[in-house]
């Protein structure tokens, strides 16, 4: 693998602009199961600006497994399995149903590892998003690259934890990931296109979108506190599969309050001096999926 060359992609950078408008968010409401849609004009739930800006390369231009073709932004590693990992995202001010979300993107990093399976390729893309008012989200977002292997060798399996401060069990089906896939105009086969899943890339099932799930968790952690958190990191550690089921857990991280008097399950009154909630995604079997959590720095945001 020519590391030289992949490393000069460090430092790329892009800017694209978009926005969620008023049918876009209806597509989301009823995806999400989010209740009623958000109206033009209203706050925009956190991560849906992951459905403004898409890439709306054109047909010839996507490679055989339905992403754009690498070499643009992206450097063109040769390896062929894709994976959004994992991100971290500061929120410094709402957005809204409506208005022009601008997107400056700069490539981080690009480094090479060996893991277990064999080479892997991990790049680091910064992200901030703009508003009408100016700076919304400070985002990192994690992408690694693999080699599709002969077999589905799955990640040893880590016990979803009861997380009692926050449950939720979500059904999972076909219809969901092509909806979310239509939402973020995802074309990677991986999610709604069965035989090349299994015959091409050796996964027993469709794979569950990663930021599917972080943004069912994100959700879930704003209705548990009452108000929609300050920052939020996810991290993808195994696969879910559209027949797998869903299941959403949270635990309050510690005590609530500052000087450690108050309980961690005081019904969301502890956070004023900050607090975090602990998020797991798993599968219905009992394993973890995705690692996740949400911090509030001080309170003031409402949630939506």
């Amino acid at each position: 693998m020519d590391q030289v060359n992949l490393a000069a992609w460090a430092g790329k950078q892009d800017v694209a602009s978009g926005r969620v408008d008023i049918t876009m968010a209806a597509m989301l409401a009823a995806t999400l199961d989010h209740g009623a849609a958000p109206a033009q004009g209203d706050i925009l739930p956190q991560l849906w600006h992951w459905c403004a800006i898409l890439p709306t390369v054109p047909n010839a231009a996507l490679a055989g497994d339905g992403h754009p073709a690498l070499g643009g932004f992206l450097p063109p590693v040769p390896l062929e399995r894709r994976m959004w990992a994992g991100g971290a995202l500061t929120f410094h001010a709402p957005l809204h149903v409506g208005e022009v979300i601008t997107r400056h993107s700069c490539i981080r990093a690009v480094s090479e590892k060996e893991g277990a399976a064999g080479p892997m390729v991990f790049v680091t893309v910064d992200h901030e998003i703009h508003g009408a008012a100016g700076l919304a989200i400070t985002e990192r977002q994690d992408i690694v690259y693999l080699a599709i292997p002969d077999t589905f060798t799955p990640p040893r399996k880590q016990p979803l934890p009861e997380g009692d401060d926050y449950r939720e069990d979500v059904k999972v089906n076909e219809a969901l990931l092509f909806r979310y896939s239509a939402c973020t105009f995802n074309a990677h086969r991986i999610h709604f296109d069965l035989p090349y899943a299994q015959q091409v890339e050796h996964y027993p099932g469709l794979v569950v979108h990663g930021p599917l799930q972080a943004t069912r968790l994100i959700a879930g952690a704003a209705r548990t506190q009452g108000r929609v958190p300050d920052q939020f990191t996810f991290r993808g550690v195994h696969p879910l599969f559209h027949d797998d089921g869903l299941q959403l857990r949270g635990a309050w991280e510690g005590t609530r309050q500052e000087g450690g008097q108050q309980s961690a399950r005081d019904g969301g009154q502890g956070c004023a001096q900050g607090c975090a909630l602990r998020l797991w995604a798993g599968a219905r079997a009992g394993h973890q999926t995705m690692q996740a959590s949400a911090t509030w720095m001080a309170s003031g945001k409402e949630t939506t």
